[in-house]
């Protein structure tokens, strides 16, 4: 009698070509196709089990070796923003997004980072998202993961809640997520979920977390919270017109780092940033073209304590030689 494919016997059988296709391609360095020949299978398959693989995070790829033009450009933007630690990740492709380097060098610096014992608030965003994929989780005692925000439902692919229990799930940590919209109608309704539904305790928690993971969003319409249709482009309009390049937590703000008086910050449910700069540790993860003025303004109002972005942002946050320009990259 055949197996059925979701039962015990041929789940494990497929775990096992699994971490063998893994094994052949990563460690004995064989091409995929030379690994679907070993295997007897088509390239398309072992692509799959690939896939597979580091989504499930049987596979973790690390490179043990720093570019010493990285390691100073990294030291240039410590100084300039008086950050305790910058973490610069090579970006070679300058006709694409640097979303993965960035995730995959967030990824590694969580998994060295995130340990037994710790309160962490967490944001959202496709970096954050994307980083998922190269975090080593493992079982950890006593932690916490916490949402800053509330959940986006238009957003199903970056919902802050989905991000939240994922990054919990990947720790068996406990994780703590913001029942309620992270917008609403009116500020009146964000005052009554915050004073009278518990709310505010959430954000009390995580004003006290060991550190905070977060990123920044552009105003460009290919920024997460636009390009899902979660906020109309007659709305990102007149936050421009109000000042705004771009939020932290779906709070908007201007160049200077200040926080735009737009109606739009009156209604949404998210940890206020001043209170966020009260948590121990802030690390801000982020980058790309359309980012570079949202991150100047967002080192300005949070002072993180490290900054997680890619060699081209970096140079432009340095104001080096039109970095973006030269990428193609320009929004």
């Amino acid at each position: 009698m055949l197996e059925k494919p979701g039962s015990g016997r041929a789940a494990a059988a497929h775990k096992e070509l699994r971490i063998r296709a893994a094994w052949i391609y990563y460690v004995e360095g064989k091409t995929q196709l030379e690994t679907a020949n070993v295997l007897g299978l088509s390239r398309v398959a072992v692509t799959r089990l690939l896939s597979e693989a580091r989504s499930r995070n049987e596979v973790a790829v690390r490179i043990h070796s720093e570019l010493k033009s990285l390691v100073e450009l990294a030291r240039r933007v410590e100084a300039r923003f008086g950050l305790q630690e910058a973490i610069i990740a090579p970006f070679s492709d300058r006709g694409g997004g640097p979303t993965r380097a960035i995730a995959a060098a967030a990824g590694e610096f969580l998994s060295r980072t995130v340990k037994s014992n710790m309160a962490i608030g967490v944001g959202w965003g496709r970096t954050l998202h994307a980083s998922l994929e190269f975090v080593d989780g493992r079982p950890l005692a006593n932690t916490r993961i916490l949402s800053l925000l509330g959940g986006i439902s238009e957003a199903k692919r970056f919902n802050p809640a989905e991000f939240a229990w994922r990054f919990a799930e990947l720790f068996d940590a406990e994780g703590f997520l913001v029942p309620a919209p992270a917008l609403v109608d009116c500020p009146e309704t964000r005052d009554a979920l915050l004073e009278r539904c518990g709310l505010g305790n959430i954000f009390q928690m995580a004003e006290a977390s060991d550190i905070a993971i977060v990123s920044c969003g552009g105003i460009s319409p290919r920024t997460t919270s636009f390009r899902t249709g979660y906020m109309s482009e007659a709305e990102r309009l007149s936050l421009i017109r109000a000042g705004a390049v771009g939020d932290v937590l779906c709070q908007f703000i201007d160049a200077d780092g200040r926080i735009v008086d737009h109606p739009l910050n009156r209604r949404f449910i998210a940890i206020g940033l001043e209170r966020l700069r009260k948590v121990k540790r802030t690390v801000l993860v982020s980058g790309g073209a359309e980012k570079a003025a949202a991150l100047l303004a967002a080192l300005k109002i949070l002072s993180p304590t490290v900054l997680i972005t890619d060699e081209v942002t970096a140079s432009a946050l340095l104001g080096e030689v039109g970095a973006y320009e030269a990428s193609g990259q320009r929004a």
